[in-house]
């Protein structure tokens, strides 16, 4: 069982991006240390750190329930597009981590779905 975020478009054609929850969870711990933060240290990932201590564009997807919650509205998925790109296209060095090509490449797919919830105007799902 896993977790898909796709455009709210009823277009069963539409680009998506899929992880595990394990994935999700590598791939937004990846997501945070590239802002500077450890996940672990915020509060719903088992720290006491409040996600209004910080400023990333990111807050919204960085804390949102795996596959509940409320859907992002295409004005946050807007507001993340722009520093998810500049993250998946200039990552940061990454020592030995094996598996950086597949966090870029999801960040590149997950761009993709972004930038069609803001073309078309609609929610980011999280199903």
């Amino acid at each position: 069982m896993g977790l898909v975020l796709f455009p709210g478009d009823d277009d069963t054609s539409s680009p998506d991006v899929s992880w595990s929850y394990t994935g999700f969870k590598v791939f937004r711990r990846w997501l945070a240390q590239a802002e500077g933060f450890a996940l672990e240290e915020m509060r719903g990932f088992g720290g006491q750190r409040t996600w209004n201590d910080l400023s990333t564009p990111l807050a919204p997807l960085l804390d949102h329930p795996d596959d509940d919650g409320p859907d992002l509205s295409p004005i946050q998925c807007a507001a993340i597009l722009p520093r998810l790109q500049e993250i998946a296209n200039h990552p940061q060095a990454a020592g030995t981590d094996p598996l950086l090509p597949r966090h870029i490449v999801d960040a590149r797919q997950l761009v993709i779905v972004l930038q069609l919830c803001v073309e078309k105007d609609v929610d980011l799902l999280f199903g």
